[in-house]
């Protein structure tokens, strides 16, 4: 039986906490900042967790299930 191989670009991406939870950095905090309000900033620097809804299709893509 064959090896599955995990996707290489979704395990740039994805972390996996301690408790099982899929973690990753959320988008539009790389450049044109300036129109963007320090609050939106802020909030953008957290790790955004998969949904429930989601969690399914990135644990195959990460080899996980």
């Amino acid at each position: 039986m064959p090896k599955v191989k995990t996707n290489s670009s979704a395990k740039k991406r994805f972390r996996v906490t301690g408790s099982g939870e899929i973690t990753f950095q959320k988008a539009f905090k790389r450049h044109i900042l300036t129109k963007k309000s320090t609050k939106r900033k802020r909030s953008l620097r957290k790790k955004g967790m998969v949904s429930p809804a989601n969690m399914h299709f990135v644990k195959r893509l990460l080899g996980l299930k």
